[in-house]
């Protein structure tokens, strides 16, 4: 091989270790991770921007009312719920003060404008009935289907461009594969039924 022959394929080895040099360094996004704190099984991995929500929807216990809690992700990870929207007020329930908006949307009433961090969380799961169950991007997962009277934790961390591109390719096992709005194309996902 020439000299020149050489210089080219060092240049084109250095690109290409610079090109994902720069992709592992520059920040893709995040991850949410919610896993079984029994046995750390990862239930769902959902890839999010930051400002993203995701969505809490269970019945509460006692009263059997519907209940949606919103959160998001800042660009570090850090976890906050944003709303609260519920028909009435049960045990638990009910405006903090100094923490959001209390605002009434049709039978609703919400508490809006939250952004409390609440950072990583343990959520008990409730039995079916109280139907705890994860909305993302219009999918569903029903965690008191697959994890009854079980712990599982809600963690988040920044994830880098490189880490992205590559669960773009090979997603997690446990991410929901959203192809069309409404459509379900997971085991994991459940449909949603029109009201």
């Amino acid at each position: 091989m020439t000299g020149s022959g050489r210089i080219i394929i060092y240049s084109l080895v250095g690109l290409v270790f610079s090109l994902i040099l720069t992709a592992w360094l520059e920040p893709g996004g995040l991850e949410l991770r919610i896993t079984s704190v029994k046995g750390c099984k990862t239930l769902l991995v959902l890839p999010l921007k930051p400002g993203e929500r995701f969505t809490i929807h269970y019945y509460h216990s006692v009263e059997n009312a519907p209940i949606w809690e919103e959160h998001s992700l800042d660009e570090k990870g850090r976890i906050y719920i944003e709303e609260e929207r519920y028909l009435k007020f049960g045990a638990g329930m009910g405006r903090m003060p100094g923490v959001g908006r209390m605002v009434r949307r049709g039978p609703y009433e919400v508490i809006e404008n939250m952004h409390m961090p609440t950072g990583d969380f343990i959520l008990r799961v409730g039995s079916p009935g109280v139907d705890h169950t994860i909305i993302w991007r219009g999918e569903r997962k029903n965690l008191s289907k697959v994890v009854p009277h079980e712990a599982v934790r809600f963690s988040a961390k920044p994830v880098s461009l490189l880490y992205k591109m590559w669960r773009s390719l090979i997603p997690h096992r446990a991410t929901p594969v959203v192809r069309a709005r409404s459509k379900i194309t997971s085991n994991f996902i459940e449909p949603i039924h029109p009201a």
